[in-house]
């Protein structure tokens, strides 16, 4: 309305008093209306930068220097944009923002991908679970073992079906990685014809790295198995493996002061053998872990407990 007035003539002083309007918030939107006519709502590009001695750089001078970083610099070729304005402001003394680079950068057509999000995959917490038959629960730990002969340890991640307590399958060596993990999940399904199958056993471990890494999860949701893990500092969650373990620390580790990473590869391969196939285990009746698995498989014995 204002404006009105003013074109067809009136003083602006008076029209501004009459609608109530302070001057400044007139000139203050009339020079806002004007600058969004002629400049897109936005401040020129100036077209160059300031270096330490406040000399003028051009942008065109600007996108050479990123070439020229990207070109000599063996480690530059992988630099986002934000690295890029660091490396500006350290060898040319340029006063610059990241996001004048990342302008540059992308009239240059050399921005990196966009790195994909990693799928998350939900913690789930272990819970107490009816047991029927083998292949419903399994557990898996990680012991060390010493080898005092070479000075160094060992790791050691076994499998246990809780149903029939048979150590399934392990894996031994100087490193566990969620690799490793995963590579013995394989193959415990495989040592059981479950591989293909459509009912899974639900895997249970503690919280190490191995099986909190991307990798196992990502295994363990590819192959269809529930992967629920103990809370912290609750190993009677884990009882069956760490019932194993202390077997294993008890009636062979302790027995031995090993020289060296075969000496106790031996000893630990013979001894679950014997565990599996000749070993009475009160829990199960007295039977060896794989005549008390093949009898549930043929409906010979029954259990029912939870866990």
């Amino acid at each position: 309305m204002a404006r009105k007035f003013i074109e067809a003539g009136y003083q602006i002083s008076l029209v501004l008093k009459y609608v109530g309007l302070s001057r400044a918030t007139y000139y203050y939107r009339l020079a806002k209306k004007v600058l969004s006519k002629t400049t897109g709502g936005g401040r020129p590009i100036p077209g160059y930068s300031l270096d330490l001695n406040h000399n003028q750089v051009t942008d065109e001078q600007i996108e050479a220097w990123i070439l020229y970083l990207i070109d000599t610099d063996a480690d530059a070729y992988d630099y986002g944009y934000l690295k890029l304005t660091h490396a500006l402001r350290g060898q040319f003394n340029l006063v610059i923002n990241k996001k004048k680079v990342y302008r540059l950068c992308k009239k240059l057509g050399i921005l990196l991908p966009q790195r994909k999000a990693k799928p998350k995959y939900p913690r789930q917490i272990a819970k107490n679970r009816v047991i029927t038959g083998s292949n419903q629960l399994w557990e898996a730990d990680i012991k060390y073992v010493n080898i005092p002969g070479e000075q160094r340890f060992i790791m050691l991640l076994c499998i246990i079906d809780v149903a029939d307590r048979t150590l399934i399958d392990y894996h031994i060596g100087l490193r566990c990685t969620g690799q490793d993990a995963a590579l013995t999940l394989r193959i415990a399904l495989l040592k059981r014809q479950l591989f293909k199958s459509d009912t899974k056993p639900v895997i249970r471990t503690d919280n190490g790295p191995q099986f909190i890494s991307d990798y196992f999860e990502k295994t363990c949701h590819d192959l269809s198995i529930e992967h629920e893990r103990i809370p912290v500092k609750t190993p009677n969650k884990n009882a069956h493996i760490e019932s194993f373990n202390r077997l294993l620390q008890d009636n062979c580790l302790s027995y031995y002061e090993f020289e060296t990473y075969l000496e106790a590869y031996e000893a630990i391969d013979d001894y679950i053998k014997r565990y599996n196939n000749t070993r009475l285990h009160s829990a199960i009746g007295y039977m060896p872990p794989m005549a008390f698995y093949r009898k549930l498989k043929t409906g010979e014995k029954s259990i029912q407990f939870r866990i």
